[in-house]
């Protein structure tokens, strides 16, 4: 028998003061059996961190062909394309194709360093590519806070990002890569 997806929701408050984006955001994520709280607490991030209007979740896992995230317009044409982890370069390739923006929000203890040291030739000609990493330490922290129904408070003020639930609170420093 197959396993199904967890429910995860979340109730995020969003303070932005560098892009003066204050939301109160209320989320609904299926969390696949293989998906790590590591990634979905990512997941979460990247959505409040790109917070606007028709941003959604995709099948994610589940689809080779989308994104994490992604935000079309009315069109229907995908204007932005959310990226987790480590993808290689025929994704990101593909990616590029689709979108006319793709941030990658990289993240993996150790292996971020040899992850972009490979692709960075070549990603740094892309124009319409941004690339955050995420120091692996406070993303394992960050998973500490996942739970079914979650009350979530995010703060970002000058690149720095702090979230807190009712328990405890973190401090996440992203490095644009690029």
């Amino acid at each position: 028998m197959a396993l199904k997806a967890t429910i995860i929701k979340a109730h995020v408050t969003l303070s932005d003061m560098d892009t003066h984006n204050y939301q109160d955001l209320s989320l609904t994520l299926a969390q696949h059996p293989s998906e790590t709280e590591q990634r979905l607490m990512i997941r979460v991030l990247a959505y409040a961190l790109n917070a606007c209007e028709n941003l959604e979740f995709t099948k994610g896992l589940c689809a080779d062909d989308e994104p994490e995230i992604w935000h079309k317009n009315y069109s229907g044409e995908i204007e932005l394309w959310i990226e987790l982890g480590l993808p290689d370069e025929k994704r990101l390739k593909k990616a590029l194709g689709r979108a006319k923006k793709v941030i990658v929000y990289a993240y993996g203890e150790g292996a971020q360093d040899i992850w972009w040291q490979k692709n960075a030739p070549k990603l740094n000609q892309q124009r319409n590519l941004s690339v955050i990493s995420l120091p692996s330490q406070a993303t394992q922290q960050l998973a500490n806070m996942a739970k079914r129904n979650m009350q979530l408070n995010i703060t970002v003020q000058d690149g720095d990002v702090w979230l807190s639930d009712e328990q405890s609170s973190l401090e996440i420093k992203p490095i644009v890569l690029l």
